[in-house]
């Protein structure tokens, strides 16, 4: 291989400025605070926490307090028991992939993240979808879950293995009633799983409180972690079948691993900067929880400002009640039309004026999210918007 072509690797860039306003829809709740900034580095090298473990577990390392966090974590989520996984699909990997078997339905909401079908899939689950009422709100009626439920059961003579709902989903930032989804879940007796990547970590999440089985969250979208990173969370119900050790030993070798955890693959390699930014994130997270209220205000403020620019309409349930929000823009898609630089001259305005985050070159619709941002800098990119809008001959009320 070229060695001087090669070279081009080592000198990558983001090329995006520290004072550059970040509303990227899934990249807000995973922004680095400062302290895990510095621990960003002293943890680089791959696996950097394994120099202190003792007993093949990583979740017992004591120096740093892996151990203390770890129970930390599972007073957080208010479960039992917590595993760090190798992100929210793998955490939800591993439950389908102990508690379900080939063949299987599974019952899940149509808002559902991709990784949720395609983890259904890999362990040959069929899936019945919970319908949402479409264009404009995409709302999902919670109590469609117990007709769905008894769909599986008269066609194929069983309950289904498995319920999952998204609490708040990445395309319309719409936020679930999860209580309710519990309550018939259990009802009929169905384990209940609840897909947290976009709510554990910026705003409260009572695992108890909402009656779920298990919760997963994503510590790079939602808990200013480095990637990749999740977490699984559960009951004492059912720790021991998702948590089960292994058993196996080989009939050559004679090796045995009954320290490692199968369902998550024994340690999953998240053991240095992803363990390490979460733990020291952690402190702030807990804190911004307490701050929910403040951040949807900022999100609705956001929101209804940027509609009073001609032809734009945030899709998803109004008001918001989460900071990730979609809006639809025919009128920028028309200034795209005939504008030198079609569907970019969005990005390109924003980018000129400090603003990263929006999808370049899309302009029928853009989804940001205001999560954790000042009140100066929401203004400052809703004035931004509109006054892109004014420059390209849209009315701004």
């Amino acid at each position: 291989m070229d060695s001087a072509k090669l070279q081009r690797y080592c000198g990558i860039s983001r090329n995006i400025e520290e004072s550059f306003i970040n509303i990227h829809p899934i990249q807000r709740g995973g922004v680095l605070t400062a302290e895990a900034k510095k621990v960003l580095l002293d943890f680089g090298d791959g696996y950097s926490m394994c120099d202190f473990c003792f007993e093949a577990r990583i979740v017992t390392v004591k120096k740093p307090p892996v151990v203390d966090f770890i129970q930390d974590l599972a007073k957080f989520l208010d479960v039992d028991e917590v595993r760090p996984t190798a992100g929210a699909r793998h955490a939800k990997r591993a439950v389908m992939e102990a508690i379900t078997e080939p063949g299987d339905t599974i019952v899940l909401d149509s808002l559902a993240h991709y990784t949720t079908y395609i983890t259904a899939e890999a362990a040959k689950l069929n899936v019945k979808e919970v319908p949402h009422s479409g264009y404009p709100d995409f709302l999902l009626n919670v109590e469609d879950y117990a007709a769905k439920i008894e769909e599986v059961e008269d066609s194929t003579g069983k309950l289904p293995a498995l319920v999952v709902l998204t609490h708040v989903d990445y395309n319309y930032g719409n936020l679930s009633d999860v209580k309710s989804v519990a309550e018939i879940s259990h009802k009929y007796g169905v384990p209940f799983l609840l897909n947290g990547a976009y709510t554990v970590g910026i705003m409260p999440v009572s695992g108890r409180n909402l009656g779920v089985d298990f919760l997963v969250a994503s510590g790079h979208k939602s808990m200013s972690a480095s990637a990749p990173i999740g977490l699984l969370g559960t009951t004492s119900e059912w720790a021991e079948k998702i948590f089960e050790r292994s058993k196996i030993k080989g009939d050559w070798s004679g090796r045995t691993f009954g320290a490692k955890e199968i369902h998550i693959l024994g340690c999953p390699p998240v053991f240095g900067p992803p363990l390490a930014t979460l733990m020291a994130s952690f402190p702030k997270v807990v804190e911004r929880v307490k701050h929910w209220d403040k951040e949807v205000e900022k999100a609705r403020y956001f929101s209804e400002s940027i509609q009073k620019i001609d032809g734009i309409k945030q899709l998803g349930i109004k008001p918001k009640e989460h900071t990730l929000v979609h809006f639809e823009s025919p009128s920028f898609h028309d200034v795209a039309q005939h504008h030198k630089r079609k569907g970019f001259f969005i990005y390109d305005a924003l980018k000129k004026r400090k603003i990263m985050g929006v999808h370049p070159g899309l302009s029928k619709s853009f989804k940001v999210n205001t999560f954790n941002l000042s009140w100066d800098q929401v203004k400052y990119v809703v004035e931004t918007f509109q006054e892109i809008a004014e420059q390209n001959g849209i009315t701004v009320q």
